[in-house]
């Protein structure tokens, strides 16, 4: 196996990023403060080469809060284009059980770029917002 690369922001291994063009949509300022803190969470946990791995008790006993306020966290993410989900979540009592996997749209996965699906709905929400203004 070959030497595993690391981003030329990340040399020690342990960077967040939050670019700024993301922290200025409007999808990310609509955010509750859970939910962002819920996207570091996630970032954490992400790797290029497979989804992330989060369940709902584990971001309510890590955030901390409820553990419906967490799920609202990941709706929202979620809705404002964030995440996606790649693997649904299976409750098993005897094999045990396995939270989502997802898909952080503002980083790098399986080699391929970003999909940044949160800038198309903040572009969307922005047209929208145009259309019904009292303005025109």
């Amino acid at each position: 196996m070959g030497k595993k690369k690391s981003l030329p922001f990340d040399k020690r291994g342990g960077s967040i990023v939050i670019n700024r063009r993301m922290m200025a949509s409007p999808a990310y300022k609509e955010l509750k403060p859970q939910a962002k803190v819920l996207m570091m969470l996630m970032q954490e946990q992400w790797r290029n080469d497979k989804p992330v791995s989060y369940g709902v008790r584990e971001a309510a006993e890590k955030i901390p809060c409820d553990v419906k306020t967490a799920r609202k966290g990941f709706v929202m993410l979620k809705d404002q284009g964030f995440i996606t989900c790649v693997d649904e979540s299976l409750f098993n009592s005897r094999t045990g059980s396995k939270a989502r996997d997802w898909r952080l749209t503002w980083m790098p996965y399986m080699d391929k770029s970003p999909t940044n699906d949160w800038e198309k709905l903040s572009n969307e929400k922005l047209n929208q917002r145009r259309d019904i203004s009292p303005n025109k």
